[in-house]
């Protein structure tokens, strides 16, 4: 995950860096402004919250360790390409369609690299969907470490945590129906999305997500609204309301986080405003007017704004914690069950 900052504080601007310069400072900034609640409640249809089916959330931590078995998933490696063989064989069990998006991009430092965007539906002929998606590549280098470290990490909570939980998500959405006939759910994992440094712009982030917009656009797909995951799986996670979510999604961030709290999970999703972080949804809002929100750990009083293993060797298994992985899982099938 590579993500830019921007932090209005009183009456100044502070630029603060993720993985590089913001240097599109004309780009508007979240308007939108969500109060903060001590409770809530869910609107349903029939007014009365449901819980839908256990999310497996054993399974989503076996496939979050089963990404990690391969190694580093940096683009133009071995393990890059068998872990996406694997990515697209696994999802294959749980959804009625599924394509590959198999391309070659430009990366930073000019050199080529392949790319593959793996997109799956379930009920694929309804008019109505909603698109749920996370990035599973991991970063070339341990930028965060002290002293910076030239290796790759393991990506377990930045890459695989968000991948095992849509494909446990997927498992449990599909084989019991928690979803109206005439509703489809689309599962997108993205590639290239942490191949970039500040030195080589913006651009040279989220490649994958931007690539799979351009292409699904020319290709006339819509949804009502996105869900993303990003860094979903560390102990006592804070899913604060992340700023370009609110500016372009306010709705549905409203939506998720009453059925979090109406599940039980308010002291994961916390009524409070983050950051605006450059992620994978901004290319879904700004390419497909899809209103896509990001649900990301943005721990409180962080000097980076994300949490201390971020772009660290210390992003491993250590990392990851059953009990967060339950509550966004669980949040998600409920969300669909109570659509």
């Amino acid at each position: 995950m590579n993500k830019y900052l921007f932090l209005s504080v009183l009456f100044f601007s502070l630029h603060l860096l993720a993985c590089g310069n913001n240097n599109n400072t004309s780009e508007k900034q979240p308007t939108a402004s969500i109060l903060e609640k001590e409770s809530h409640e869910i609107s349903t249809k029939d007014n009365t919250f449901r819980k839908g089916p256990n999310f497996p959330t054993q399974q989503a931590y076996q496939w979050i360790q089963k990404q990690v078995d391969f190694g580093p998933r940096v683009p133009g490696t071995q393990e890059h390409k068998d872990c996406a063989e694997w990515i697209y064989d696994n999802l294959a069990n749980y959804v009625d369609e599924i394509i590959m998006q198999n391309i070659e991009v430009r990366v930073g430092d000019g050199s080529m690299k392949p790319c593959y965007n793996i997109f799956g539906q379930i009920n694929p002929e309804a008019s109505e969907r909603i698109l749920f998606l996370a990035h599973w590549d991991t970063r070339p280098w341990a930028d965060q470490d002290d002293p910076k470290s030239q290796d790759a990490i393991l990506g377990a909570d930045d890459g695989a945590s968000g991948v095992g939980v849509l494909l446990a998500f997927a498992k449990v959405i599909k084989e019991n129906k928690v979803f109206d006939k005439n509703l489809g759910i689309d599962i997108l994992f993205v590639d290239v999305e942490d191949y970039g440094k500040t030195e080589w712009g913006n651009d040279s982030y989220a490649i994958g997500a931007r690539k799979w917009a351009e292409d699904a656009k020319n290709k006339g797909y819509s949804a009502t609204m996105g869900i993303l995951l990003d860094m979903v799986g560390a102990k006592d996670a804070r899913f604060a309301m992340e700023g370009y979510s609110r500016q372009y999604a306010a709705h549905v961030i409203q939506k998720v986080w009453e059925v979090a709290h109406a599940s039980g999970y308010g002291n994961y999703f916390v009524y409070k405003n983050g950051y605006p972080i450059t992620d994978d949804h901004v290319q879904i809002n700004k390419i497909l007017n899809i209103p896509t929100i990001d649900i990301i750990n943005l721990p409180e009083n962080s000097k980076t704004a994300f949490v201390d293993h971020w772009h660290t060797q210390r992003d491993n298994m250590e990392i990851i914690n059953q009990n967060t992985l339950e509550a966004v899982g669980q949040t998600l099938v409920n969300f669909i069950y109570n659509y």
